[in-house]
């Protein structure tokens, strides 16, 4: 009678991409959950660790500290979204390649709810996490005007556009993410960011004169330009020509 084999040995959570993903998730979790339950300050790494029953190397293996754990994917997030920016078609006006790259941003949290949900009741919990979130908003919007200032570059007014736009992309796109949290992930938050950026930027386009997407375009509009020489003041010539211009409207 043959020996039995022996069983083939079962392969470590972290071992691929998918498994150091699901693992990283799992310590998230598993500190939020505690955090939330015993507190912030009370709670160890050992607890951690021991939630999710592996040991403390693991742990170090991902995260650098407890309170690296509460924002697990913000430097590769940040990357994602310099490279997002570095690869955009350049005949693409600058704000959609913000928009769009704020959207982006967005999705990252939706796929993760559970993580984003519990991080969100925390942070407004304990105020050492608020202010490293209000400082990791704050590297986005340095990095959206960045970018935006390199499309602005040589252009009137070029370094202000490029922050008054960093600033209105990333206070929609957090207005956003706040309201969906706020609701318990029930919101439709691709949707409204959607419609609030289109908002957003047209009012940033306006002061410059440029058009927002969506909007007439200058060629649609109609411009006359007259030289006359008269007595007549100049009340009286501008009357006469708003009036012509009207007759003209209501025969077309």
């Amino acid at each position: 009678m043959s020996e039995a084999a022996a069983p083939a040995p079962k392969p470590r959570a972290g071992r691929t991409a998918t498994g150091r993903r699901r693992l990283r998730s799992a310590l998230a979790v598993a500190a939020l959950e505690l955090f939330a339950s015993q507190g912030y300050e009370a709670t160890t790494v050992e607890d951690i660790v021991d939630a999710v029953g592996v040991g403390r190397r693991t742990f170090f293996r991902y995260f650098r500290s407890k309170e690296e754990v509460v924002f697990p994917d913000h430097d590769e997030r940040l990357a994602e979204v310099v490279a997002r920016l570095e690869a955009a078609d350049p005949a693409e006006p600058p704000l959609a390649v913000v928009g769009a790259t704020a959207e982006m941003v967005l999705e990252m949290y939706l796929a993760e709810p559970e993580i984003s949900l519990k991080r969100f009741e925390l942070t407004r919990a304990v105020p050492s996490l608020r202010d490293k979130e209000i400082a990791s908003i704050d590297r986005y919007q340095r990095v959206f005007a960045r970018y935006l200032r390199g499309r602005y570059c040589g252009e009137p007014h070029g370094d202000l556009r490029a922050a008054v736009g960093a600033s209105a992309v990333v206070a929609t796109h957090n207005h956003i993410l706040r309201q969906w949290l706020k609701s318990a992930g029930s919101l439709d938050a691709r949707a409204q960011l959607r419609e609030a950026l289109r908002l957003a930027t047209a009012s940033v386009h306006s002061p410059w004169g440029e058009q927002p997407a969506g909007s007439e375009s200058a060629a649609d509009e109609r411009v006359v330009v007259g030289v006359v020489r008269t007595a007549a003041s100049a009340e009286t010539v501008r009357a006469r020509v708003t009036g012509a211009l009207a007759e003209l409207s209501d025969d077309q």
